[in-house]
């Protein structure tokens, strides 16, 4: 559990110094320059990445169960991933009306994401892991809404269906292959 506390650490704390400490950040800025500060926040990104997904891998060893597994949750997750492929397909395809309306649609991706799988998940690594990001998701959209955003471009219904069909290839593809085959786990069941 260390590797995957320190890996949180890490990563979430360099992608929160823009809304905690953002005076810090421009201060880093100014002394490492913008290209200095853009490679030191890549090589923490990548080192805090790197200690999650070992220290989660092995923590899912000897797995601390916190409860029993409550049934049909796992339905309710993968539901929930839909939104959060849809969402995440928002922050990148131009012009759709959810990016328009939302603003933040990366970050609120990554709150769903972290909600579905808290509610699916039952050991103490899971808790740590979702739980960071969701608290980490819901501090970077609260400070995101407050500062003062360009606006947005309006959507389109091109830009919007695409986005919807971007998201659910997305979330087909990892609820019914990729999950499985990357991290073991068939969220869907076999």
């Amino acid at each position: 559990m260390t590797w995957l506390a320190l890996g949180l650490a890490l990563f979430l704390g360099i992608h929160l110094t823009q809304a905690v400490t953002p005076r810090w950040r421009l201060a880093m800025i100014r002394q490492l320059g913008e290209k200095g500060w853009k490679g030191a926040y890549t090589v923490v990104s990548l080192i805090g990445f790197a200690l999650i997904l070992w220290g989660y891998s092995l923590a899912r060893q000897q797995p601390v169960v916190l409860w029993p597994a409550i049934r049909g949750m796992n339905h309710g997750a993968a539901a929930l991933m839909l939104v959060a492929m849809v969402l995440l397909a928002a922050a990148y395809v131009p012009r759709n009306h959810l990016k328009a309306k939302l603003q933040h649609p990366m970050t609120l991706a990554v709150k769903v994401w972290a909600f579905a799988h808290l509610i699916a998940n039952n050991t103490l690594a899971d808790i740590m892991l979702f739980g960071s990001f969701l608290v980490w998701a819901i501090l970077v959209f609260r400070a995101a809404r407050r500062r003062p955003a360009p606006p947005a471009a309006p959507g389109t219904a091109a830009g919007t269906a695409a986005t919807v069909v971007l998201g659910v290839a997305l979330w087909a593809f990892f609820a019914f292959w990729a999950h499985a085959a990357w991290l073991g786990i068939a969220p869907l069941g076999r």
